[in-house]
């Protein structure tokens, strides 16, 4: 199970719908967050390699503030 942002995001899901499960991040930014990284529409999680998983990790972390952060910040 891929663990991004502290949340375990469902494997069975596409990935722009999986991210949805971490507080801050909408289907809107989960989609651009998959264009930037060039992750394909319908690619699922677990057809994600660790390198990718890995990439969309540093990508949150960098440039969206989600879960506990924003928590704190509402």
């Amino acid at each position: 199970m891929a663990r991004i942002a502290g949340i375990n995001i469902p494997q069975n899901k596409i990935v722009s719908i999986a991210l949805t499960y971490i507080h801050g991040i909408g289907l809107h930014s989960s989609k651009k967050i998959c264009k930037e990284l060039n992750i394909q529409d319908k690619t699922r999680v677990n057809d994600l390699s660790e390198e990718q998983v890995l990439k969309i990790r540093e990508f949150i972390d960098q440039n969206h503030k989600v879960e506990g952060d924003l928590r704190r910040e509402i």
